[in-house]
């Protein structure tokens, strides 16, 4: 994985222009967040769903530089004040407190235009075609808009300060942080030409993945420390956050990381090649301390 992490960050240079600009410190902005150091896991996803397909690691490179773009642009606009109002992200900084808020918000702009890019560009239709290109490009836009992954940061917002049941913050969460992911794993079968069943596999193992991936999220909020994280703990309850945590427990939430766990695995069983790897990786996500 270190392999794939060290590849994506080269390939995502690639994508951001160089030289001199009138606009440069909006892409030093760009380039500040998509430089912080970070577990990369959705391009990770995108690379490996891609080769248990038979797909190459370059025609899935553009996807998978594509959904960590949208996933760091929707991180710097969740810093800024008007919505958690964080002031460090992976140990480092948040972008609006280097560059402002201004330059942070346009930071965010470009980078989803940066995604969409590199997923329709000449070199990328070259080589996965139009079809798959256009079919992965709209799995993006899907889950990370309106019913996606903005849709889930506006449910957020709409609960702050009030008490709603658990299916309001699962299906919260299921848009905010396990779509992406989806996403993720969904356009690195596309690259490769898998069939609409190992799409939908893919789909099942990342939404499992995911919500698992926010519960661990909740429970380090409250268990890890700032050090540990690269952020401020306790920030959850210190807003009065609806959570896993905070409407089931602990006891709970590991049992349901657990489930959430064993179901991701199960999908697996729809591909015919080596799966080891990530079920091996969904067991990680399960057990990180930061």
């Amino acid at each position: 994985m270190d392999k794939d992490i060290r590849a994506v960050e080269a390939a995502l240079e690639k994508y951001i222009p160089s030289g001199d600009h009138e606009e440069q410190i909006l892409l030093d902005s760009v380039r500040y967040s998509l430089r912080l150091p970070g577990k990369r896991v959705r391009p990770c996803l995108t690379l490996a769903f891609s080769r248990l397909c038979g797909g190459t690691d370059e025609a899935a490179m553009p996807f998978a530089c594509a959904v960590e773009m949208v996933h760091t642009y929707s991180l710097i606009h969740d810093d800024m004040p008007c919505m958690d109002d964080d002031d460090f992200r992976r140990g480092k900084p948040a972008n609006h407190k280097v560059y402002g808020e201004d330059i942070a918000l346009l930071a965010g702009d470009a980078l989803q235009s940066m995604a969409y890019d590199a997923m329709l560009c000449d070199d990328t239709l070259a080589l996965v075609g139009g079809d798959r290109a256009a079919r992965a490009a709209c799995v993006l836009a899907k889950k990370s808009g309106v019913l996606g992954m903005v849709g889930g940061q506006t449910i957020d917002l709409s609960i702050e300060h009030r008490s709603v049941g658990i299916d309001t913050v699962r299906s919260m969460e299921e848009k905010k942080t396990a779509n992406l992911i989806e996403a993720a794993c969904m356009m690195g079968c596309i690259a490769a030409g898998g069939t609409d069943e190992q799409i939908a596999a893919a789909e099942r193992y990342a939404h499992s993945i995911g919500l698992a991936f926010q519960i661990v999220d909740d429970i380090l909020d409250v268990t890890s420390t700032a050090e540990e994280l690269g952020k401020p703990i306790g920030s959850d309850a210190g807003n009065e956050k609806n959570t896993f945590m905070s409407l089931w427990g602990l006891e709970r939430c590991r049992e349901a990381v657990d489930k959430l766990t064993n179901e991701a695995i199960e999908a697996l069983g729809a591909f015919d090649g080596d799966t080891t790897q990530l079920a091996d990786f969904a067991k990680k996500l399960a057990n990180r301390r930061k």
